[in-house]
């Protein structure tokens, strides 16, 4: 599939463009490759939109003392909004972006984009409404960091793993639980320490952390 055809299923806002602008916009396009954890945006300057092809982002805030929390994930037919802030002026969000696997991007350039948004209010309005959309998982992260106990909070990241990957087991080391969740190792050690005493898991290096208790551990959740 081309580029345009591509972009005129992608986007509700492309047939009310000129053909002027299509072109423009797909002439402002580039494919790009990310290896496993390269990063994609650093929050230096405005590093344009990404369309996931293929492969998995990852969206994450950093605290003052350095530990990552992650915002949310990207999978392909995703479009991350945040990393092009400089043409929503009314958000001004910092985040940084990661391959989480080898990743497949399309990218448009701020600038192609901005322009067209500038002269279109359904560029503009899609804009908006796809960042804004995004805030609800930034709110309910937020409200899990600061509200709420790491039992809780670590039974909802299990059972969303679980979810996403449609198995029950999680194939991710404590120290990448612990960074996604914006927490230390050891916490999370100790409290899946605590879930394996509980009969909720069973955690092996070989094996990942498969879940025992699903009702159990959705009554931690809730």
């Amino acid at each position: 599939m081309s580029l345009y055809a591509f972009y005129e299923q992608y986007f509700p806002f492309w047939k009310a463009l000129k053909e002027e602008d299509k072109n423009y916009l797909c002439e402002n396009t580039a494919e790009e490759h990310f290896d496993k954890e390269q990063p994609v945006h650093d929050n230096m300057g405005c590093s344009g939109l990404f369309i996931v092809r293929s492969g998995r982002l990852r969206l994450y805030m950093l605290s003052e003392n350095g530990k990552e929390i992650t915002l949310y994930r990207l999978v392909p037919g995703d479009i991350c909004m945040l990393s092009a802030s400089c043409v929503l002026n009314s958000i001004t969000f910092d985040v940084y972006v990661d391959a989480e696997v080898p990743s497949d991007c399309y990218r448009i350039s701020s600038a192609a984009f901005g322009d067209v948004s500038s002269r279109y209010l359904e560029v503009k309005n899609y804009a908006l409404e796809t960042a804004v959309g995004r805030f609800s998982d930034v709110m309910w992260i937020m409200q899990q960091v600061v509200f709420m106990s790491m039992d809780k909070r670590l039974a909802i990241f299990l059972l969303d793993e679980t979810s996403k990957n449609g198995s029950d087991t999680v194939k991710l080391t404590h120290e990448q639980i612990a960074k996604y969740m914006g927490s230390a190792r050891e916490v999370v050690s100790r409290m899946l320490k605590y879930f394996a005493s509980e009969g909720l898991i069973s955690a092996s290096r070989s094996e990942g952390i498969k879940i025992l208790d699903k009702k159990k551990l959705r009554s931690i959740a809730t």
